[in-house]
């Protein structure tokens, strides 16, 4: 390696700088930026992460984003997936003990990760690592070691002073000299993840703290150890983790490692951190059709961050981009379209991402059905009716046992094919004038379709849905 393999170090700060919460401690880092210019070697970034669920959304990606701008500057990215400590659960911002996972379903999850995460990472110029590599092989003695860490500092902790204060309540309302219930405080046996035990046959955990959850932040913070990071990225309610590979990795002789932050993306609403429980997210999995719609609905304002967190579009260039829009000279559309291109080239293509951004404009801009719609296949069958569904990504076919072979009403259809709440909520989308086909405005709830006639029938479901229902 030469020193001109990397940039100038006040040029990698101030890009990885971009859209972060906190660094700790910056001078660390520039001091890092430094020695890796002068050596030629590059710093080793470290994002963890726990594979608790099958599929990941935008949000996700804000620190793994991050770690691909430190793979841009030439630094290795260490993509570490949390195979060990996902059975333990990270009790991070968590009121209770978080179910286990088998084994099982952490690979399972594991595996459906990497092939998202690589949408975005260089796969060639990613390191990745299992911590069950060495966190299965710890002995006792060496477990012993790692836990040589003052309780109270430990017990600093938002999350876990907050439960055990209210342990400590719930067990002043039990009679002198009784164990708490098993709800409350289960055994250690009960607690720690077995693969022989389904999640359902766990208790119901309230606010007490189980042993193995006060290892987590040890288990993690020794993976900085055994990767010699000199970088961990997490979001900043993982704060405490990330401080505590610090201590660790100097209690174990090692150059400490920096801590970078990045904030909490806000979801669609603009309001609560994006989740898929709140229904405000973009997930990567997503059509790039529905991806791009998603995008052009936040607001202006909170576009900015979008730009901020999920693109490798350097600050100075965003800040132009703002400046632009508040003189006028830019239309803040163009930018949010700029915008929404950008990330669904980032996971489907620059031609998927064009074909998107078309179908945008000739259905919300120019009123136009679009040309690719859901298609929705019914055909009688001795059995019953028999659904077919193709869309852009996905396609399945079922039976619909709950629908007649003869005339149908609209409303009861569209519920029963999942693409409105209810027959009732579908009534009111009718009656309010959200309900068209193939161009002519629908207002009776009591409409149907003829199941015994073939045909084909162009349909939209309120502002944004439009399917093809065919009849065969």
């Amino acid at each position: 390696m030469t020193e001109t393999k990397f940039k100038p170090v006040a040029e990698q700060l101030a890009y990885l700088k971009k859209g972060v919460a906190e660094i700790i401690p910056e001078a660390e880092l520039t001091a890092k930026l430094e020695k890796s210019l002068k050596t030629g070697k590059p710093l080793r970034a470290k994002l963890g992460v726990d594979p608790t669920a099958p599929d990941i959304h935008l949000g996700h990606m804000v620190v793994i984003e991050k770690l691909r701008q430190f793979q841009i500057l030439g630094h290795k990215a260490v993509f570490l997936i949390g195979d060990f400590t996902a059975m333990v659960g990270d009790p991070t911002g968590q009121s209770e003990t978080r179910p286990p996972l088998s084994r099982e379903q952490v690979n399972s999850n594991a595996q459906t990760y990497l092939e998202q995460v690589f949408k975005i990472l260089d796969r060639k110029k990613t390191e990745i690592r299992y911590n069950s590599e060495w966190l299965d092989k710890l002995t006792a003695q060496e477990i012993i070691k790692l836990c040589a860490y003052p309780l109270a500092r430990m017990l600093e902790r938002e999350d876990f002073r907050s439960r055990l204060a209210a342990a400590q309540d719930a067990s002043r309302q039990n009679p002198p000299f009784q164990p708490f219930e098993e709800t409350v405080t289960p055994t250690m046996r009960q607690s720690f993840p077995d693969p022989r035990l389904t999640q359902a046959s766990h208790p119901k955990r309230q606010a007490s703290i189980s042993i193995h959850e006060l290892l987590y932040p040890l288990l993690v913070a020794y993976d900085s150890v055994v990767l010699e990071a000199d970088v961990e990225l997490g979001a900043t309610e993982q704060k405490f983790n990330l401080l505590m590979g610090r201590e660790i990795q100097r209690e174990y002789g090692q150059e400490t490692q920096v801590a970078m932050m990045m904030p909490i993306l806000v979801g669609l609403d603009g309001q609560r951190k994006m989740s898929k429980s709140l229904d405000n997210y973009v997930g990567i999995m997503e059509s790039p059709s529905e991806m791009f719609g998603k995008l052009m609905s936040i607001s202006d304002d909170l576009m900015w961050s979008y730009w901020q967190l999920l693109t490798i579009l350097p600050d100075t260039d965003i800040t132009d981009l703002r400046r632009k829009v508040a003189a006028d000279q830019t239309h803040p559309m163009s930018v949010k379209t700029a915008l929404a291109k950008r990330i669904v080239c980032d996971f489907h293509g620059n031609e998927a991402a064009e074909r998107a951004a078309n179908e945008f404009q000739r259905v919300f801009r120019d009123r136009q059905a679009p040309q690719e719609m859901k298609k929705i296949i019914l055909k009688r069958m001795p059995m019953g009716i028999s659904v077919r569904t193709q869309s852009e990504s996905t396609s399945s076919s079922h039976m619909a046992p709950g629908l007649s072979r003869g005339p149908e009403k609209w409303a009861k259809l569209l519920a029963y094919l999942g693409e409105v709440a209810s027959t009732s909520e579908a009534e009111r989308l009718i009656k309010q004038g959200g309900f068209e086909i193939d161009g002519s405005l629908v207002k009776d709830p009591a409409s149907k379709l003829d199941l015994n006639q073939p045909g084909s029938y162009e349909v939209r479901v309120g502002k944004k849905k439009f399917l093809r229902i065919i009849v065969e």
